[in-house]
């Protein structure tokens, strides 16, 4: 199993900035995602910037949520 979520913060360019339970740092991308489904809520960014850590992953204040394995995959190192 992956490391899950356990803080996130937003920034201004749609980027989830994560810390995981094993203290990697990372950055996730969103905008890729607005083209999906209810995904293009988030391209409000009064909605994006609701994300908080929930059972191992982020969650926003619409309901969605990102599987916390996409998120660890698909994250970029921070240095």
């Amino acid at each position: 199993m992956n490391p899950r979520v356990k803080e996130v913060s937003t920034t201004k360019d749609f980027t989830l900035l994560l810390v995981f339970n094993n203290n990697e740092k990372k950055q996730f991308d969103v905008k890729p995602y607005f083209n999906f489904g209810l995904f293009s809520e988030l391209s409000d960014y009064s909605i994006f910037q609701t994300a908080k850590v929930e059972y191992g992953t982020v969650n926003w204040s619409n309901g969605l949520d990102i599987c916390p394995d996409t998120l660890y995959i698909e994250s970029k190192i921070l240095k």
